[in-house]
C-alpha cells in the first residue's frame, strides 16, 4: 500500500482494538478489498461511495476537506446510527500517518438521523458550501441556506420572497451543470428547498420560524440565517447546511446543530 495507510499502522491499529477493546476499526482511505483486515469487529472504510448492506465492512462517504475533529464526529454518528457503538464505547482510527482513539460522548446522539439523508445530495451541498466560504462569489462573502428533504412541510412553513427561479425547472444538485447555478442564485436572500432526490424545489425561500415558540437549544450568539436553518429542522424533518457571510458551516437537524466548520480557519 504504498499511496495508502501502510500495512504496520492497520496492523498496530488492531492490536490496540485487541488491548482496549474497541468496538470498530475505521480507515480513512479507500483500501484494497484482499488487503481488508480479517477481524471480528467492524470495519468501516471512508471513501467515496456510501453502502452499509455488508455486514463485515462498511463504506461511508465523508467529504475530505472537513477537518478531523468533524469528520470523527460524523463517523460516530454513522457507527450510533447503524447500532455498531454505543455511547461511550471506542473505535479505532488509521490515516496515511496516524492512529488515534475516538470514544462516542452522549452528545453524539443528538446525531442519529444524519445518515438517514441522501448521503450524495448532502455530501454534494456541503461540498458547494465549503466552496462558497471559500471564494465567496466573484470575491464577495456570500451566506446562503440548503434545506434537504420533508419538502412538502418545509414549503408549508416557508413563502417566496422573490419568484422562484427554480419553477418549472428540472435542476438536481447532482447534476454536473447544476454548481454555477446554484452558486449564482446562492446570491439571493432566503433558503434554497432541496428534494431528498437532490431535486431543487426552490430559492429565495424564507424560512416561517419562531424561535421562542419551538424553543431551539442552541449555542449563544447564533445569528438569524443559522437560527432560521435550525428551527426548520426542529418543526419538519429536514436536515439544513446554514452558510454565514463569515464563512462558518454549520449542519442541523431535529432543531440541533450537528456540525460546525470554517473551511477559512486553519484548524
Amino acid at each position: 500500500m504504498a499511496m495508502g495507510i501502510p500495512r504496520i499502522l492497520i496492523e498496530s491499529a488492531l492490536r490496540i482494538i485487541n488491548e482496549l477493546g474497541g468496538k470498530a476499526l475505521v480507515l480513512m482511505e479507500e483500501v484494497p478489498e484482499d488487503e481488508i483486515p480479517e477481524v471480528e469487529v467492524t470495519v468501516v472504510i471512508v471513501g467515496s461511495s456510501f453502502d452499509v448492506d455488508d455486514g463485515r465492512v462498511k463504506r461511508v462517504s465523508i467529504p475530505q476537506n472537513l477537518d478531523l475533529d468533524n469528520v470523527l464526529n460524523l463517523l460516530s454518528a454513522f457507527l450510533l446510527e447503524h447500532n455498531i457503538l454505543r455511547e461511550g464505547e471506542s473505535f479505532v482510527y488509521v490515516t496515511r500517518h496516524t492512529i488515534g482513539i475516538k470514544t462516542v460522548k452522549k452528545s453524539l446522539s443528538a446525531m442519529r438521523g444524519f445518515f438517514a439523508q441522501n448521503q450524495n445530495v448532502l455530501q454534494r451541498l456541503l461540498e458547494i458550501a465549503i466552496e462558497l466560504s471559500v471564494e465567496g462569489r466573484e470575491g464577495t462573502p456570500v451566506g446562503t441556506i440548503f434545506v434537504i428533504g420533508d419538502t412538502r412541510r418545509v414549503l408549508r412553513h416557508s413563502h417566496q420572497l422573490i419568484p422562484n427561479p427554480f419553477k418549472g425547472h428540472r435542476i438536481n444538485v447532482l447534476d454536473r451543470d447544476s454548481k454555477e447555478i446554484i452558486k449564482e442564485f446562492a446570491q439571493l436572500d432566503g433558503a434554497f428547498v432541496i428534494r431528498e432526490d437532490g431535486r431543487i424545489s426552490a430559492a429565495g425561500r424564507y424560512l416561517e420560524v419562531e424561535p421562542k415558540v419551538i424553543d431551539l437549544m442552541l449555542p449563544p450568539g447564533l445569528g438569524s440565517r443559522h437560527i432560521a436553518a435550525a428551527g426548520i429542522t426542529k418543526i419538519t424533518k429536514a436536515m439544513a447546511i446554514s452558510l454565514s457571510e463569515s464563512g462558518t458551516i454549520r449542519i442541523f437537524k431535529n432543531g440541533l446543530m450537528l456540525l460546525e466548520y470554517n473551511p477559512r480557519i486553519r484548524y
